[in-house]
């Protein structure tokens, strides 16, 4: 698989200014190799954890991500084309792994690490809320957004280090595990079952997610199903009737889906939002009905944040705006012009507070609705300014450019700017748009 680059320039400084977690420098993990024993009962994790590495600076030693209670009972080193890796120690502190080497590996060697750990996984608390592997009433869920993924195995956890995984897990049976990619191997033994699922395309730690629980699969079309528990299986029908059908609308808007698949899990708790990861999302129980908006949100998602992951998380808007626009443009084809949304969302971003920067939020606002909502209506700007054609053109060439890579603000501006001279627009009236509504608090005109 041809690896795709990773962000334009270095993120400046040493720490992530919005997880507040120190950066892991000096290497990118190419690949994740995860042999997990899941114990539902006691929520009891062991895993191996094997990483196949590259460096970019010679290496006296590395840190990972981990959280405490997932405990690193060994790590082994081995080196590849003849050079000798060795671990002459390692200790946790502070959420970090942290490995020295015997002797320092030399620049642009490829090495791998393997990490025996295991502990009782849970969520991290954070600015956001707990994140990460979360025990369920009757099993669990993995949702790490934005970086909760140490919550159950050793990562380099920040958005713009993509990577393949195999993921390995057994469990108890009669539970179902679910995780991303595609299932490529099913082995009973006993009382236990061992799934095997593979990504070849590259995806961020926080994507990365284990569903477990006593789920049936039901089949919604061509390419997207869901697991739900059998006493939901009529009502997960008619929820997601549609699914199917808004793939087929967003291929046709933003070009072929990005995985081989799509799948959406419905747990039997309560879920404050839906979650999003690579390849499928979470749902709630409580999500069965009326919730048509999210649906169309979270799959957009797969185009917009999962297979165009950011860079960095102040450029979250290009995830958030997109997918919010992206329900618009459901509606829009079902029959509810965009503009009927704009206005109604406009007005409401009105009568909240014009104090936030949506091109760079901050943590404290990453995920506030008015990101999303000034975020969508900034690229309806962009559409009334340039046009659907070219817009939407636009649109399409920076959906492939970056297809399973990270993009920045400036991928889709490239884009816009060629868009632009073709219908005879300067292209300094996209960098007006995207100031006005990105970088000043005040809101611009609604556009129309």
């Amino acid at each position: 698989m041809i690896l795709k680059r990773l962000r334009s320039t270095p993120v400046p400084g040493t720490r992530d200014s919005y997880t507040g977690v120190d950066f892991n420098l000096g290497f990118h993990v190419r690949h994740y190799d995860l042999d997990l024993t899941y114990r539902v009962d006691p929520n009891r994790l062991e895993g191996t954890a094997t990483l196949r590495i590259e460096n970019w600076r010679d290496l006296p030693g590395l840190t990972l991500d981990l959280q405490q209670n997932m405990v690193a009972r060994r790590v082994v080193a081995r080196g590849s084309a003849g050079i000798n890796v060795k671990v002459a120690k390692f200790k946790q502190s502070g959420g970090k792994l942290r490995i020295t080497f015997a002797e320092p590996i030399p620049v642009d060697t490829e090495f791998t690490l393997t990490i025996y750990y295991g502990g009782n996984p849970r969520p991290r608390r954070t600015t956001w809320g707990d994140i990460g592997w979360e025990e369920l009433d009757n099993g669990s869920l993995v949702a790490s957004q934005p970086n909760g993924a140490p919550t159950w195995f050793p990562c380099d956890d920040t958005p713009d280090e993509k990577a393949s995984y195999k993921i390995r897990i057994s469990a108890d049976d009669p539970y179902v595990v679910i995780s991303n990619g595609q299932l490529v191997d099913k082995q009973s033994g006993g009382s236990r079952t061992t799934w095997t699922y593979e990504t070849p395309f590259q995806m961020a730690s926080y994507l990365a997610t284990i569903q477990v629980g006593e789920y049936i699969r039901i089949d919604l079309g061509r390419n997207t199903h869901a697991w739900v528990t059998p006493e939901h299986a009529t009502e997960a029908r008619v929820a997601f009737r549609d699914q199917q059908e808004m793939l087929d609308f967003y291929e046709g808007l933003f070009g072929d889906y990005p995985f081989s698949d799509y799948t959406v899990v419905v747990t039997d708790d309560e879920l404050e939002i839906p979650l999003e990861a690579q390849g499928l999302s979470i749902f709630g129980v409580n999500h069965l009905e009326g919730w048509e908006r999210l649906i169309a949100h979270e799959l957009s998602h797969q185009w917009f944040g999962n297979s165009l992951g950011v860079a960095q998380w102040d450029d979250i808007w290009l995830n958030e705006g997109f997918a919010c626009y992206c329900e618009w443009l459901w509606f829009e084809y079902t029959g509810t012009p965009v503009q009927i949304n704009v206005d109604k969302e406009y007005e409401a971003l009105q009568r909240k507070p014009q104090n936030i920067i949506v091109g760079a939020p901050g943590p404290k606002d990453m995920f506030d609705d008015r990101v999303y909502k000034r975020g969508a209506i900034t690229l309806h700007a962009l559409r009334v300014l340039l046009g659907d054609q070219a817009f939407f053109a636009a649109v399409r060439r920076y959906v492939g450019s970056g297809r399973h890579s990270v993009v920045e603000p400036v991928d889709l501006k490239r884009e816009l700017y060629e868009a632009a001279r073709s219908v005879s627009v300067e292209p300094s009236l996209i960098d007006d748009t995207l100031h006005a509504w990105l970088f000043l608090p005040e809101l611009p005109e609604c556009p129309q």
